[in-house]
């Protein structure tokens, strides 16, 4: 059997500490760097890139930390894999070898694409392919208004580059977790039936893709975490039967233990069957045990067949949007917004039927008795989208000026997008047959080969692991903030809201599984009430998922949120102040 390899992460989105390469690789062993790149928006951001330069359609902070250890990695034998790629993996793949040639280094550095679809819609289209909007339904309908499109590859192709012996792998748009789920399964020697060790190495993936959110980042008992003023970056040590240990190097900030990683394993995930092109792993298997400190063991996990079809992420330009605020302060705040919105449009030289989108928002932030004049301020904001930038553009601001003097007293705080309105970008996700996308792995210097998509058929059924069997304890009740005692972790998928909570006691997850019905989440989230949710178990680690169906509009760059992503929805909730038995509050 052989040894357990050990992956380290050194970047959560683009745009991470660049500094986390060098302090992964020069700060303790580790076999393998990897880092995750691509973000659903980052591939609309990195086609205004491409736009302005060609080939340059990825991630550059990539080959700036590459320039910083490629010669530490060679020396130590430790591999590269990551998809900062993104649109260009060919051209990162050369951007690197530049980087090498300057230094004087030799490394066998591969890239892997066929993901990138966008030249293929039509004839998919014309062969039938129903390329849907997997949410709505809605029809593709014209594909020449797509400015991406790519289908999420899973790892074989990487464990094919490393097979061929590079040394470093440069991917465009795969899974978040097959970066990591790749190199354990070229290192084992997993075959690809290997639902259940594959399923672990997803799992470790998922837990280490975002960087710091597995030691302490973003997380909502952070009072209690030491060292968060530089966050140390996570390591997944995978065993050939898939189970894991999350660590980080030692003397480094932040923590990891069974809250910080049952925080990440929530994040952005959907049905405890989550879906992969390699293997669907099953959420509701996972167990967790804190082995030592700022180690924590993952095992148990399940897995099954992924489906036959793989996630394609589209992105269309949308058009242009502005948006506007008013700071309303002191008395008469509802009347005020009324008289400023009124105003506005008898200002403005259109009407609001005359934009594709208008979205008018009154944010009560303010209090009585204020103490501040801070505390007394409200806002007024208004969000418009139209394909006609002239709409949006200087017209919204000047009108929004001429209220100055001629409406509301106290007019102050004007703010939101400016003079120049902004294109912004809609987000489409659809499915395609795996077997149409076959992934293209390329040695540079050397040949080009083709890893099929595909999984072998099984039929293997997993049934979810029983969670504590603790009694939610009885007696009196206090009012409270859930947050209190409960976690949270929130954040996007598409145009849906993830929200995952989770108790750190058994009697805490008997109260929170009983108390927290979709009823109640809709009660206290409000702004969920007119749509669909979506309620998971994930006993086994004292967890329950929700997705919140279209509460992000269209999608990150088109939705008009304050927070677009979703990022504080789980914090909205914890503030939220609920009857708690008062057993459960006791040492809290």
């Amino acid at each position: 059997m052989t040894d357990p390899i050990r992956i380290a992460n050194c970047s959560g989105f683009y745009g991470d500490r660049i500094a986390a390469a060098r302090e992964m690789v020069e700060g303790g062993p580790i076999d393998v760097l990897t880092g995750d790149w691509l973000a659903e928006l980052t591939m609309l951001i990195l086609q205004r890139s491409r736009a302005k330069r060609p080939n340059g359609g990825f991630a550059r902070t990539f080959v700036t930390q590459m320039e910083q250890v490629m010669g530490t990695c060679l020396d130590q034998g430790i591999k590269v894999v990551s998809n900062a790629g993104g649109l260009d993996p060919d051209g990162c793949a050369d951007a690197i070898a530049e980087v090498a040639d300057k230094l004087g280094l030799s490394p066998t550095i591969a890239y892997v694409n066929g993901d990138d679809i966008l030249g293929r819609l039509d004839e998919l289209v014309a062969a039938g392919i129903d390329l849907a909007h997997f949410d709505t339904g809605e029809p593709i309908g014209d594909t020449s208004r797509f400015i991406t499109a790519n289908a999420y590859l899973g790892c074989w192709g990487i464990v094919e580059a490393l097979n061929a012996g590079a040394d470093i792998v440069v991917t465009g748009r795969t899974t978040d977790a097959a970066v990591v789920c790749g190199p354990a399964a070229w290192h084992h020697g997993w075959a690809r039936g290997d639902w259940d060790a594959l399923a672990g190495a997803v799992v470790a993936g998922h837990v280490i893709e975002c960087g710091t959110q597995a030691t302490g980042g973003n997380y909502s008992f952070f009072t209690e975490v030491q060292g968060l003023t530089h966050t140390g970056f996570p390591w997944a040590e995978i065993a050939a039967d898939g189970s894991t240990v999350i660590g980080k190097h030692d003397g480094t900030g932040g923590e990891v233990s069974v809250g910080t990683i049952t925080s990440q394993l929530l994040y952005e995930i959907a049905s405890p069957a989550y879906l992969g092109p390699d293997v669907t792993a099953r959420f509701d298997t996972i167990e967790l045990d804190q082995v030592d400190r700022d180690r924590v063991r993952i095992s148990g996990t399940r897995g099954e067949p992924p489906p036959s079809t793989l996630k394609v992420a589209m992105n269309e330009l949308g058009g242009f949007r502005n948006e506007v605020g008013v700071a309303l302060v002191g008395l008469d705040v509802e009347e005020k917004a009324a008289l400023v919105e009124a105003a506005f449009w008898e200002a403005l030289p259109y009407s609001p039927d005359d934009y594709a989108s208008v979205s008018t928002r009154l944010i009560r932030t303010d209090k009585a008795d204020p103490e501040t004049n801070e505390e007394a301020m409200a806002q007024w904001r208004l969000s418009l989208k139209d394909p006609d930038e002239r709409k949006v553009g200087r017209a919204v601001f000047d009108a929004t000026v001429e209220l100055g003097l001629a409406t509301i007293p106290g007019f102050t705080g004007l703010g939101g997008g400016g003079q120049q309105a902004r294109p912004y970008g809609v987000y489409r996700p659809a499915v395609v047959p795996a077997d149409l996308v076959p992934q293209h792995v390329v040695v540079l210097g050397g040949p080009r080969t083709v890893v099929e998509s595909t999984a072998p058929p099984a039929d293997v059924v997993v049934e979810p692991a029983p969670g504590p069997t603790a009694s939610a304890p009885g007696g009196d009740t206090v009012r409270a903030p859930l947050g209190t005692i409960i976690g949270s972790r929130s954040g996007d998928k598409g145009g849906n809201a993830n929200l995952g909570v989770f108790a750190r006691t058994d009697e805490a997850w008997a109260w929170l599984d009983s108390f927290l019905t979709t009823d109640k989440l809709v009660e206290l989230l409000p702004e969920a009430a007119p749509l669909t949710v979506d309620r998971h178990r994930l006993a086994s680690i004292r967890s329950l998922n929700f997705v919140i169906h279209g509460l992000l509009e269209e999608g990150v760059a088109a939705s008009t949120r304050k927070d677009p992503q979703a990022k504080s929805l789980g914090e909205w909730l914890r503030a939220r102040v609920v009857d708690i038995p008062a057993a459960l509050l006791e040492g809290a």
